[in-house]
């Protein structure tokens, strides 16, 4: 029997257009539809194609507002067996740092061989949560892995690096995070999202994780401060001189006087 927890989270479809509010203290939420992290997505087929091989079960968690809840019925319905859903207005706008916090006060109570996240979330991209998670779980971890076996209790992994991949072993239990490439994840059927929206999502505060003292403090500590649109792309320049001599001098003129990256 394989236990497997996957952290997923929720995020604006990457297929509309982010605002950030007018006083810059977050993104405009009107209007925007929130889905299941694509990456997260990958990350819960894993487990799933995991368990159907080993056995076991799958255990979603996610931190967020109570919207989030969706999140982990995409995944429920996509076959995992368990949500938890960890909401509390003391850790919205937490940063990674913050949100790994409270995962690993979650996970260090449930039965767990492999923790499954994606390698990063389409919001912020930072990749920062299943490295830290690790790190606060004191496990071994690799990440921005494309693919994954299982023997006993060791795990084999590849990692695509620029130019080339390594293969690494890892003893169990760990911490793997996902790229796209690992898998296509299924569709949810229609038994599977009439099943999930069934099934019951534990949901905990930072009060009742014992967490609302010194450590939930610290896990709200890190935060955004500010969201800013990025600068408006200006017109780029058109340059014709009539021969690549001249081109290139063109060039390297601008790039020197006017770019100033020279």
């Amino acid at each position: 029997m394989l236990n497997i927890v996957v952290c997923v989270k929720q995020v604006p479809d990457t297929e509309q257009a982010i605002r950030a509010k007018s006083d810059g203290s977050g993104i405009e939420e009107s209007g925007l539809n929130w889905i299941l992290n694509y990456y997260d997505e990958h990350a819960v087929e894993e487990a799933l194609r995991l368990k159907e091989k080993h056995g076991g079960t799958v255990t979603v968690v996610a931190v967020g507002p109570q919207r989030a809840t969706e999140a982990v019925r995409t995944a429920l319905a996509m076959g995992a067996d368990e949500g938890v859903l960890v909401t509390d207005p003391a850790i919205d706008g937490a940063d990674g740092i913050g949100v790994a916090r409270v995962l690993a006060k979650v996970i260090a109570d449930l039965p767990f061989e492999v923790i499954l996240a994606g390698r990063l979330a389409t919001d912020d991209n930072a990749a920062v949560v299943g490295a830290a998670l690790a790190e606060l779980l004191d496990l071994p971890q690799a990440t921005a892995i494309s693919k994954l076996a299982l023997d006993g209790r060791v795990a084999t992994v590849d990692r695509e690096l620029e130019g080339g991949s390594e293969t690494l072993e890892v003893d169990l239990p760990a911490v793997f995070t996902v790229e796209r490439v690992i898998n296509e994840p299924r569709y949810p059927t229609l038994p599977g999202i009439m099943k999930a929206k069934r099934k019951e999502i534990k949901t905990h505060t930072l009060e009742s994780l014992a967490l609302d003292g010194a450590v939930g403090a610290a896990a709200a500590r890190s935060r955004a401060v500010r969201f800013e649109a990025p600068p408006k792309r200006q017109a780029g320049q058109i340059m014709t001189p009539p021969t690549p001599e001249e081109a290139a001098s063109a060039i390297v003129a601008f790039l020197q006087n006017d770019a100033k990256v020279i």
